[in-house]
C-alpha cells in the first residue's frame, strides 16, 4: 500500500501541478517564449512564498480581482459577455495583459446567460434579463428552503437539492419534484414503479433542458479554458482553483435567505446548527474537487454574512466560525489553501479567525484595518487586500499608489502579504489600477 501523503506533501503536489501546466489535451503547455515560462514560474513562486510566509529577496505579489471592469474597459456591456464567449475571452485577456499583475482570476464570474435562459434561473436577474444590459447581476433573495424543511435537508442533502431546491430555483427543472425516492430502489420486486416518473413528458422535458444546458456549459467552459491556457502560455497563471463556502452562507445566502436564517437563529437554533454541520463535508468536497481537477491549491471562499455588525460576536462564534473553521481545516488536510474573502469589516473577528495552522491560509480583507489584521494574524496567515473600490474609482493615481505603498509597509513587513483590491470592482480608472501594480513592483521589495 502506498504511503499516505501528509498535508504538506499534498499541498506541494498541487503547487507542482500549478507550476507545470497542461494544455487542453493533457500535454505540457507550450509557452510562447522562454521569458514567458520564466515569468510564469516566478509569479507562482512569489505567491507561494507569500502564502507560506517566507521572507524572500523578491517583492510583494500583486493580484487584481475585478468583477465586470474588464468588460466595461473593453467597451462592452455585461450582457455582451454573458452571451458572446468570444467577447468574454477578449475582455479578460485584454485586462490581464494590459495591467500585468502576478496572476489573474479567470473569466468565470460573468457566467453563461444562455445556460440561465435554458434553465429559467429564478435565483438571479442578469444583464438583459431583469436588469439593464449595462448592469451587473442581482440576487433575488427569498426563502427557497422553507423553515420546516431542515430535517429533509439534514437527512439527505443531495436528495433535497435535486428534488426540492433546484426545482424551485430553475423553472425548467420544476418537474423534478416528481422524481422517485432513489434509495428505495433496492430489489427486483416492483422496481419498475420507480421509473414511471421518468416517462412523464414534463420530467422528460426537464432532462432535455439539462442536456441542452450541459451542451452550452461545455461551450462556455471551453472558452474559459482557452483564454486561461493562452494567458498561461504568456506567463500569467490563474489564481483560484475553484471555490467553497462557509456553511452559514450556504444556508443564509440562497436557501433560507437572510431573513430566514436570522429568524432561525432564534426560533430553531438546534436545527440550524445541525444543518451547518451537515454541510461541512460537502463544502470540503466542493473545494477539494476543484483543486484536484484544476491542479491549483488556492480555494476561494467568499464570506457574505460574517462581517462586523451583521452577527454579534457571540452569534459569530456559535453559528458562523465553528463550521467555517472545520471546512478550512478539512481543505488544509487535503493540501488546499483556503482563501476566505472577509467582505466588509472583520475587526472584531481577528482574535477568533487567527486560530488556524500557520502558513496554510490566505485571508482577503475588504475594509478591515490592515494594521490590526497584521498585528493579530501576522504570525499565522498571509493576508491580502484592501485597496478600496472607492479609491480605484474616485481617487488619483498618486493617491492609489500612496495607499498601496502604505499597505506594503504595514502589512508586507516580514512577508505574508499580497497586494490586492479588497472587493470586486466594476468601475475604476485604468490609471488607478496600474498604480496598484506599479506600487508592488516599485515599492514591494521585502525589507
Amino acid at each position: 500500500m502506498a504511503a499516505q501523503l501528509t498535508p504538506d506533501e499534498k499541498q506541494e503536489a498541487l503547487f507542482q501541478r500549478w507550476l507545470s501546466p497542461k494544455d487542453g489535451q493533457g500535454n505540457d503547455l507550450k509557452f510562447q517564449s522562454p521569458e514567458a515560462a520564466k515569468l510564469y514560474k516566478e509569479r507562482i513562486t512569489r505567491i507561494k512564498d507569500a502564502i507560506q510566509m517566507k521572507k524572500q529577496p523578491d517583492r510583494v505579489p500583486v493580484l487584481l480581482a475585478p468583477s465586470f471592469f474588464p468588460v466595461f474597459h473593453s467597451g462592452m456591456t455585461p450582457r455582451d459577455v454573458l452571451y458572446d464567449y468570444d467577447k468574454l475571452q477578449a475582455a479578460f485577456k485584454k485586462f490581464t495583459l494590459e495591467f500585468d499583475a502576478d496572476a489573474h482570476i479567470g473569466a468565470t464570474a460573468p457566467g453563461s446567460g444562455k445556460v440561465y435562459d435554458i434553465l429559467d434561473y429564478k435565483l438571479y436577474s442578469w444583464p438583459g434579463h431583469g436588469v439593464a444590459p449595462e448592469h451587473s447581476y442581482q440576487c433575488n433573495e427569498g426563502e427557497y428552503m422553507k423553515a420546516d424543511e431542515y430535517d429533509a435537508l439534514i437527512q439527505d442533502p443531495s436528495g433535497y437539492f435535486s428534488n426540492v431546491y433546484l426545482p424551485r430555483v430553475f423553472g425548467a427543472l420544476a418537474p423534478l419534484q416528481m422524481l422517485p425516492f432513489l434509495p428505495g430502489i433496492l430489489e427486483i420486486y416492483g422496481v419498475g414503479f420507480n421509473f414511471i416518473p421518468f416517462g412523464i413528458p414534463p420530467v422528460q422535458a426537464a432532462y432535455k433542458a439539462l442536456m441542452q444546458a450541459g451542451e452550452e456549459a461545455l461551450k462556455w467552459a471551453g472558452a474559459l479554458g482557452a483564454v486561461s491556457g493562452e494567458l498561461a502560455s504568456r506567463g500569467y497563471p490563474e489564481f483560484w482553483a475553484g471555490f467553497s463556502k462557509a456553511p452559514f452562507d450556504v444556508i443564509g445566502d440562497t436557501l433560507r435567505g437572510t431573513k430566514g436564517i436570522m429568524l432561525d437563529i432564534y426560533r430553531q437554533p438546534k436545527k440550524l446548527l445541525d444543518a451547518l454541520e451537515a454541510f461541512v463535508p460537502l463544502m470540503i468536497k466542493l473545494g477539494l474537487g476543484a483543486a484536484q481537477i484544476n491542479g491549483r491549491p488556492i480555494v476561494f471562499m467568499p464570506l457574505h454574512k460574517g462581517a462586523d455588525g451583521f452577527l454579534s460576536d457571540e452569534q459569530y462564534e456559535k453559528f458562523y466560525w465553528p463550521t467555517l473553521r472545520k471546512v478550512m481545516l478539512g481543505l488544509i488536510e487535503e493540501g488546499c489553501i483556503p482563501n476566505p474573502a472577509a467582505e466588509g469589516g472583520y475587526n472584531s473577528r481577528l482574535s477568533v479567525i487567527k486560530d488556524l495552522p500557520k502558513g496554510k491560509t490566505l485571508w482577503m480583507f475588504d475594509t478591515t484595518d490592515m494594521a490590526k489584521a497584521k498585528a493579530a494574524m501576522g504570525d499565522t496567515a498571509c493576508i491580502m487586500g484592501n485597496v478600496p473600490s472607492t479609491l480605484l474609482n474616485l481617487g488619483t493615481p498618486k493617491e492609489v499608489k500612496e495607499y498601496s505603498k502604505k499597505l506594503i509597509d504595514v502589512a508586507g513587513k516580514g512577508g505574508g502579504f499580497i497586494l490586492s483590491n479588497g472587493a470586486f470592482f466594476d468601475q475604476a480608472k485604468p490609471d488607478n489600477i496600474k498604480a496598484v501594480v506599479q506600487a508592488a513592483k516599485e515599492h514591494g521589495a521585502y525589507k
